[in-house]
Formats: C-alpha cells, sequence, structure tokens
C-alpha cells in the first residue's frame, strides 16, 4: 500500500516533489520478496506454506502474495476453464481449491507465459485472500491482507485542542488526544472516553484493519457509526486502546 497508493512512487499520481524521475510505464510493478514464512488454511487444512513468498507492488492496487508453485498443496487444486487477461501482466489460468466438501471456484491464478515484462512471475502462483478460512504471518495470524513493509502505522501525544461537533452539538473535547499517522491517510485523532459529551450507542459494526486491528462503532442521535475504537490494538496501535475517533464525513472536526 505505502509504495502503490495515495502519493507513493508508484501511485498513479506520485509526488513531484523530488529530483528523480521514474522511467518506464504509468502502471508499475515491483516483485520483492516478503521477509517472513506465510501459511494459508483451509477447512483446518494447510493450503499454503512458504519462506520464498514474494509480493507484488502494483499501480493503485494493494501489494499481492505470490508463492513457488511447490509452496502449495497441489493435491488440493483442481484447473478450471477460467482465464483472465491483464494488460501489464498477461493471460493467468486458475485452480479451485477442494478440500474435502469445502471448495472455492478460482481461488488460486498464475501466469504460465507471462508477458516479457513481468517474466519474474514464471513459476509463482498467487491466492485470493477470501479463498481460505485463514492466514499466518509466522505464528500470527492476520487479517484483510499481509501487511506491506511500506506502510506505517505511528501514534504520538499531542497537546493540540481538539473538538468535535455535530449540526452545532460538541459530541467530545480534548487538549490531550493521540494522534495516529497512517501511510496514505489524513491524521486521526483519539480522544479517551472521558472526553466525551454524549453517550454512544453500541453498534453492531465491526472491521478489521491489518495495521490496527479489529475495531468496534458508536452512533449517536441518529447518525449510525459516527466514532470507531480499538479496545485491543495491535502492537502498532497499542497508544490508542480504548480511544475514540470520529469519521469527518459525519462530524465536524476542529483542530486547534
Amino acid at each position: 500500500m505505502g509504495l502503490t497508493i495515495s502519493d507513493g512512487p508508484l501511485a498513479p499520481h506520485a509526488p513531484t516533489t523530488v529530483n528523480y524521475s521514474i522511467d518506464g510505464p504509468p502502471h508499475r510493478l515491483l516483485f520483492q520478496a516478503f521477509p517472513r514464512r506465510v501459511r494459508a488454511e483451509l477447512a483446518g487444512t494447510l493450503v499454503l506454506e512458504t519462506d520464498g513468498g514474494m509480493l507484488l507492488h502494483e499501480t493503485a492496487i494493494l501489494p499481492q502474495l505470490y508463492v513457488p508453485h511447490e509452496d502449495m498443496d497441489d493435491a488440493l487444486l483442481e484447473p478450471t476453464d477460467h482465464h483472465t487477461h491483464c494488460p501489464f501482466k498477461g493471460d493467468a489460468s486458475y485452480h479451485s481449491i477442494r478440500v474435502d466438501d469445502t471448495v472455492r471456484e478460482n481461488g488460486v491464478w498464475s501466469y504460465a507465459e507471462p508477458l516479457e515484462a513481468a517474466s519474474w512471475l514464471h513459476g509463482y502462483r498467487a491466492l485470493y485472500w477470501s479463498a481460505v478460512d485463514a492466514w499466518f504471518d509466522e505464528e500470527e495470524q492476520v487479517y484483510g491482507h499481509l501487511r506491506d513493509p511500506f506502510h506505517r502505522v505511528d501514534t504520538r501525544p499531542t497537546k493540540r485542542r481538539v473538538r468535535v461537533t455535530l449540526d452545532g452539538t460538541v459530541l467530545a473535547e480534548s487538549d490531550a488526544p493521540m494522534v495516529l499517522s497512517e501511510t496514505g491517510l489524513p491524521n486521526r485523532w483519539y480522544l479517551s472516553p472521558d472526553d466525551l459529551r454524549v453517550e454512544l450507542a453500541a453498534s453492531e459494526t465491526s472491521t478489521v484493519c491489518p495495521y490496527k486491528g479489529r475495531a468496534s462503532y458508536g452512533s449517536v442521535d441518529g447518525t449510525q457509526d459516527v466514532a470507531w475504537c480499538y479496545a485491543d490494538p495491535l502492537a502498532d496501535a497499542r497508544p490508542i486502546a480504548g480511544r475514540w475517533a470520529f469519521d469527518d464525513a459525519k462530524v465536524k472536526i476542529d483542530v486547534i
């Protein structure tokens, strides 16, 4: 994500405040080794295990893990008639994954004869994230997608005053928030529960971020999911545990 999205150097609108130029097509590919062992399981069965995985960074697309053919269990793969064409990589063929009665159609793809510009994809396969039940980075289960080594999450205490309002009503106010800066995203301001001026009604919404963890949501005065909270965040976001951030598309956030 860090290289290919927003203002990353491989993004469609890379920054101009540089002293270099990148020659080549506007749609760029970078194939880079992933540094740790990765496993994937379906119905309790190991489908993929590799310590030779490669991340494909591709303009405007999240990084995709590719692994050597031998790092997937061929006994679980069934070739299909499905094919797709990518103008940057070539023609892809697909396999379904079968574990007993569990089948994930066209869950795996590969480029038997990739285009010359992506010839290094030969001998590698990729697996849709949703085609299996669980992914592991070493022994840690990960959600959403593998963490991009170029993506950062930084949290810092700040003395800037933050006021959150909805239609003129103050929802929260703090002069000691935590600011979370995440690659490619605007700063988010996390406030202590003591800084809330209204009670947030618990929402059924829940989301997962590969870098921060699982978030729960709160609503107020008919405005759904106005704020979110990570009760038990991952290590990089530990300082925001139990704090609330507000959706600036639904409320007004003034930072002084």
